[in-house]
């Protein structure tokens, strides 16, 4: 507890004034079995608009995998995986007006799902997870991004469920070939938030899944992948919203005004491609798109931009 406020005191601090160190790393741990981990930017001013980046872990994976480095010798493979971090300095170089913030969220089980099967009362603790990392940073302004990969959506599906409506202060939901959990009892209220307000995005990556065999079985149900969710989901959407359709090599895009956004990949190959939308600057682009510098020095789905970031 004294060590949380500690860290309130010392970030309060840093919002009145511009913030020139070394990228800060902090963790604290929510109710014995969450580890909350925030990579707070070199270069923090109040006079820039905030965005706080909330990325709920993929299935079996730690915070340091996630974030990614320089593989050594001997290193774990998970490690050159998904390059959050890295992904995330590309991002500031990009938005330099802007302060990016971005949150881990990690549990014990290393599985969104299975947490959310261990806490009968998830409705209630996720908003308090949100609420505690908002008390810890202190920021007056800002604006909150719901991303994550795998069974991370389980994280940002939970809450949504847990919310009468989806807050304002919410301005993008990027599910990273995340959601699994989607049926159609959420759409009523993702309409309504992408309704209210032209600066609020919802981005959906995924690939097909369907036609994957993997150790000689289907690697998902027929209705149980990302492939089957996210065309549930813009089938929904598509009774009211017009969408339009670019394609580009093997990514279907399904666009309406460039706020709502489904990247669908192709696989006639039949590989698996999970993680390789992420790895594909599939991050960036989540935060990017939308934006003057959407698709500038990168592309979705092309070769790693950030490969100097990686450190």
């Amino acid at each position: 507890m004294k060590r949380t406020i500690i860290i309130i005191f010392i970030l309060m601090m840093m919002n009145n004034v511009l913030f020139a160190s070394a990228d800060s790393i902090f963790s604290f741990r929510f109710r014995n079995d969450v580890t909350v981990t925030v990579d707070y930017p070199k270069y923090f001013s109040s006079k820039n608009k905030t965005q706080l980046v909330l990325f709920a872990l993929p299935n079996g994976n730690t915070t340091a995998q996630t974030m990614g480095k320089k593989l050594n010798a001997g290193d774990d493979w998970h490690f050159d995986i998904q390059h959050i971090a890295a992904q995330t300095r590309f991002v500031r170089n990009e938005l330099t007006n802007e302060n990016i913030i971005v949150v881990y969220l990690e549990n014990d089980l290393k599985a969104w799902p299975q947490w959310k099967k261990k806490h009968e009362d998830y409705l209630k603790l996720i908003p308090k997870i949100v609420d505690t990392i908002k008390q810890v940073l202190a920021i007056k302004k800002y604006s909150l991004h719901l991303n994550g990969h795998s069974g991370g959506g389980a994280f940002v599906f939970g809450f949504i469920q847990s919310q009468k409506q989806i807050p304002d202060y919410i301005n993008r939901i990027s599910f990273l070939d995340s959601d699994y959990n989607y049926d159609s009892t959420y759409t009523s209220k993702l309409v309504d938030w992408l309704k209210k307000s032209r600066s609020h995005y919802l981005s959906v990556f995924a690939y097909n899944d369907s036609v994957v065999v993997y150790n000689g079985k289907p690697l998902v149900s027929p209705t149980g992948g990302t492939w089957y969710r996210s065309k549930l989901m813009m089938k929904d959407l598509l009774a009211y919203f017009p969408f339009t359709i670019i394609r580009s090599d093997s990514v279907l895009q399904y666009s309406s005004n460039n706020r709502i956004n489904f990247f669908l990949v192709d696989n006639p190959e039949k590989k698996i491609f999970h993680t390789v939308q992420v790895e594909r600057n599939g991050f960036i682009h989540s935060i990017l798109i939308g934006t003057k510098q959407e698709s500038k020095n990168y592309l979705y789905w092309g070769e790693r931009a950030y490969g100097s970031f990686i450190k």
